[in-house]
């Protein structure tokens, strides 16, 4: 995602940060550059226009160009500027004062309305509200059993009347829901491939009888700029609340994440990330900005750590490392509350300054489930104790995990590293993650290097 914008942009602000004094010309020049980027990266002309407007007109007054870092002072209106087109702020849902909160998705056939209602259900579940999915498109072949199918995985009820009119599916959703006490509904409807009369005159019919809080369209951040047109479309005929924008962990050109905000009025609110249920986040522009300009999104990490790894799990490691009683149980343990934080390339390029280290490096998720497979199939006593793991064990160990002697001895390598790493770094906690004091016995700056095993 953005992977070509934020490269030509820190490219950009890498030769303003390199200039002691900027000029007017040097202002324009980047200028230049950046409608460029933005233009490759799918973004409405006219969003392109005003956006390097108000940049340059904030760039060349006397604060920034007499500044002693008028280069930072660039990159700070950029993004500040970013943060405005994409919004300012997240936006959360309407939640209603009375319950039930009916939530409408619409959206073009194909867009992701059916999963991604039912990631949208199991986001608000963890956040303790009780969701009920309603099978309200029933054109679609299987789309109502697809909705039941998702339902059953998340543990969320899904309300359906097979065949019968939407609108008297959509109203008798609202009465099941007050029965049974779920707090919020959300309705899916049937899309069309492209916009017609027939799909806005079901859309009212069915806003017209349950009176949303929220309708939330679906669109595709793939199709770029017609993406936009869509969210303009329906923004028009409908009166949308919001968008949720879908593939965004995808080869996307981000224009579409650039312009809905500026052309519609209305705020991205979600965005998919993935295709697993939990793949949905809510979207917040100044992190959008953060991580296009190449300084990481910090505050999402957190977030992914915290809703990942278990508090008590965390304390027991601490102490275990406390102790260097780490073994290889606890790093599988590790490694498997890491994957629930999503794909790691994704979570390295939250990194402030990772993004760019990482452009050529191939990260091969494949490596992960090797390493698992290995340590599976070790017993108990060799997980505890890797030390006894001698050629015939490793020749045991490789034929039961499908994988080499070679990789075996590999991993059994890099953890003794990593143990000397931990040991070093708990008899001397003055060094610091970077290993930039003196060990006990290692000499000053030296440190066991550690990478992802077979990477």
């Amino acid at each position: 995602m953005f992977q070509g914008l934020s490269e030509k942009l820190q490219e950009t602000f890498k030769r303003l940060r390199g200039k002691g004094k900027l000029t007017e010309d040097d202002v324009n020049e980047a200028m230049r550059e950046v409608r460029m980027a933005l233009l490759e990266a799918d973004v409405n002309f006219k969003v392109v226009k005003d956006f390097v407007a108000k940049v340059k007109e904030r760039a060349i007054g006397s604060e920034v160009l007499e500044s002693l870092s008028p280069g930072q002072q660039v990159i700070k209106i950029v993004n500040e500027e970013m943060v405005a087109l994409m919004g300012g702020v997240s936006s959360k849902i309407n939640i209603s004062s009375k319950p039930p909160t009916v939530i409408l998705l619409a959206g073009l056939q194909g867009a992701g309305k059916t999963t991604h209602g039912a990631k949208l259900a199991n986001m608000l579940k963890k956040q303790g509200k009780h969701p009920l999915l309603v099978a309200c498109d029933i054109y679609r072949p299987a789309a109502i059993k697809q909705l039941q199918v998702l339902g059953e995985q998340i543990k969320v009820p899904v309300f359906s009347l097979g065949t019968e009119k939407p609108v008297k599916i959509a109203q008798e959703s609202i009465r099941q829901a007050n029965s049974q006490g779920q707090d919020v509904v959300i309705i899916d409807t049937a899309g069309r491939l492209h916009i017609n009369e027939e799909l806005m005159g079901e859309l009212r019919d069915i806003k017209s009888a349950v009176k949303p809080q929220e309708i939330l369209l679906v669109v595709d951040a793939m199709t770029g700029q017609d993406a936009v047109n869509v969210a303009e479309s329906f923004h028009r005929e409908l009166g949308i609340d919001g968008v949720i924008l879908t593939k965004l962990d995808g080869d996307t050109r981000g224009g579409a994440a650039l312009s809905v905000k500026a052309v519609t009025g209305c705020p991205i609110k979600f965005a998919g990330i993935g295709e697993k249920m939990d793949a949905i986040e809510p979207f917040y522009p100044e992190r959008m900005a953060s991580r296009i300009l190449g300084m990481g999104d910090v505050l999402t990490l957190i977030e992914k750590a915290q809703s990942a790894f278990d508090e008590k799990k965390a304390k027991e490691m601490e102490q275990k490392l406390r102790k260097q009683e780490f073994t290889l149980d606890d790093f599988l343990d590790q490694m498997q509350q890491l994957k629930k934080m999503g794909p790691l390339s994704s979570i390295l390029e939250m990194i402030p300054g990772m993004g760019k280290q990482l452009k050529d490096v191939q990260i091969n998720e494949k490596d992960m489930a090797h390493v698992e497979a290995i340590i599976h199939s070790m017993t108990s006593e060799e997980r505890r104790k890797p030390v006894i793991i001698k050629e015939s064990r490793k020749k045991r160990i490789a034929k039961g995990s499908g994988t080499s002697i070679q990789e075996v001895g590999r991993l059994l390598k890099q953890f003794e590293q990593m143990q000397k790493m931990m040991k070093q770094l708990t008899n001397n906690p003055g060094m610091g993650m970077l290993g930039g004091g003196k060990g006990k016995k290692g000499k000053k700056g030296k440190k066991p290097g550690f990478k992802f095993p077979f990477s």
